[in-house]
């Protein structure tokens, strides 16, 4: 699946959706917003797919954001609930996602970055709340409550000034930072050690920590031990030992 200007590519497990409207920075126009969805929704429906991998055409740009120019034709005021595809939010995602972030992530495309599970940021990369300077609204910005400290959510919401790939690093943002050339290669290692580990465990811890954002601690404890009994109860938790004990790796069969 292809659109004009998200593509989608399976490579051996591993889907990567790539936003590829460099002119515009891959800014989210409806065509790049309905790309981004339907392409997350092929991936969770394909059951060899095991890790969605996002990033942008270009050197310059993840995302920049909302398009501007087509919001201020159409004369958006609210944006409806499914104006943008949020994973677990309005896009049911239960793969692991990793943003590799080639460039500037703004507004949404900050957002997009927010919603993945991982991301690797190339060193000249930076992350931003413009909505300040154009005004616009950043209500998409709640889940960094928990990411970040607050102060520096808020100076990056009242500021409308970014902050760099490194500083991202410090503050727990962002996993790794590396340079430009070597941003693909490192994401497609991550995702492959993802890959290849038991399926089960995977889809468990994921849902494990979605369960500890949306619950209180007890609530959240009590729940991922019901997520984590069929993990213990399948044949993939007997293959792990026994191929351990072995000395080779495992074959996971997902159940």
């Amino acid at each position: 699946m292809n659109t004009a200007q998200v593509h989608y590519a399976v490579d051996d497990g591993v889907v990567v959706l790539t936003l590829d409207d460099p002119s515009a920075r891959n800014a989210l126009s409806q065509p790049i917003r309905d790309g981004i969805r339907s392409g997350l929704q092929k991936a969770e429906a394909d059951d060899d797919v095991k890790v969605i991998v996002l990033t942008g055409s270009g050197e310059k740009a993840f995302c920049a954001g909302i398009h501007l120019k087509e919001m201020a034709g159409a004369g958006t005021q609210i944006p409806p609930p499914d104006f943008m595809p949020i994973p677990h939010r309005n896009v049911k995602v239960t793969k692991p996602i990793i943003v590799a972030l080639n460039g500037i992530a703004f507004g949404g495309g900050f957002l997009v970055a927010q919603s993945a599970d991982l991301v690797i940021a190339a060193e000249h990369a930076k992350m931003g709340m413009p909505e300040v300077k154009v005004g616009r609204g950043a209500p998409w910005s709640v889940p960094l409550s928990r990411m970040i400290p607050k102060r520096v959510w808020m100076q990056m919401a009242l500021t409308g000034e970014p902050i760099t790939a490194q500083r991202a690093y410090e503050i727990g943002l962002v996993n790794e930072v590396v340079p430009l050339a070597e941003l693909m290669s490192r994401t497609m290692e991550l995702a492959r050690l993802i890959r290849d580990n038991a399926p089960l465990t995977v889809s468990a811890s994921l849902e494990m920590a979605h369960l500890t954002d949306d619950l209180g601690l007890t609530a959240a404890w009590d729940a991922a031990d019901r997520a984590f009994d069929k993990v213990y109860l399948s044949d993939d938790a007997q293959e792990g030992p026994r191929a351990f004990r072995e000395g080779r790796r495992p074959v996971w069969q997902g159940r």
